[in-house]
């Protein structure tokens, strides 16, 4: 790593894609006196603008928060999603996790269900289809309750904000063999289904998610657990082994008016 503070140069080679009927081709560029304290997405910023100065197209890449929260970013860095560092998003990732003069391969998110839009852009609005098929709880319309009005033990609530922690950034998908999306899936579904909310609908809404990520042209799940090493909120797989217990529970009931009951599980 470089902690000196001085500048580095680094060679990158960008995917550069016009559109998703576009073939793409790697483009190399030169990056040169980058501050260790930038941001990796601040270093993709200057060479936009040296990009831009010599009247060249620059590199389109998604961006919003920041700051690890919104999942926008989406990019791969030397094969690895979201760059080297573990629990990190591409736009916390320093480039002080870098040394002068290495090269850099930074390619989108690669997924049939990820279609490239244009350079490091890629659809992910397979994900929100997973979320609108049953990722929400259904409720009568009336003032907000107590936050204490129902009792939630603290094991159950510590096991939901942890799934609740994803952002969906896609990276589980990016850095799996199969481009499964079982580990958000999951997610989402854990952090519903470890909660009172969540249990009136529960094993309806396991089955309606899987369908619709099936639907989305995501891969299956084998276990290679490359999501869990990817994820940048540290989700485990445990939450694909609860999703798999209630979506087997759901078929056992035979029928998608089953509804849930009993405990988190």
């Amino acid at each position: 790593m470089s902690g000196n503070g001085k500048s580095m140069n680094l060679t990158l080679h960008v995917w550069r894609q016009k559109n998703a009927s576009d073939k793409g081709r790697f483009v190399t560029y030169q990056a040169k006196s980058v501050s260790p304290d930038m941001s990796f997405l601040e270093m993709l910023d200057v060479v936009n603008e040296q990009l831009t100065e010599k009247g060249e197209e620059p590199i389109a890449f998604d961006h919003d928060c920041r700051e690890g929260i919104c999942g926008t970013c989406s990019l791969a860095v030397n094969g690895r999603a979201h760059g080297p560092r573990t629990r990190t998003t591409a736009c916390q990732l320093h480039m002080r996790t870098f040394r002068d003069g290495d090269t850099l391969v930074i390619e989108p998110w690669r997924a049939k269900a990820f279609p490239v839009v244009k350079d490091l852009i890629v659809d992910r609005s397979a994900v929100d289809g997973i979320i609108a098929a049953g990722g929400f709880v259904s409720m009568q319309a009336g003032s907000a309750p107590d936050g204490n009005a129902l009792p939630v033990p603290k094991t159950d609530a510590e096991l939901a904000m942890d799934a609740a922690a994803c952002i969906g950034c896609g990276a589980c998908v990016a850095a799996c063999p199969n481009a499964s999306a079982m580990l958000f899936t999951a997610a989402k579904v854990s952090q519903l289904a470890l909660l009172p909310q969540g249990q009136p609908e529960r094993y309806i809404r396991v089955r309606k998610m899987v369908a619709a990520m099936d639907e989305a042209g995501f891969g299956n799940c084998t276990n290679h657990g490359e999501c869990e090493a990817a994820c940048p909120k540290g989700i485990k797989l445990d939450v694909i082994a609860r999703m798999n217990r209630d979506f087997l529970k759901a078929t056992l009931m035979g029928t998608e008016e089953s509804q849930g009951g009993g405990g988190a599980g």
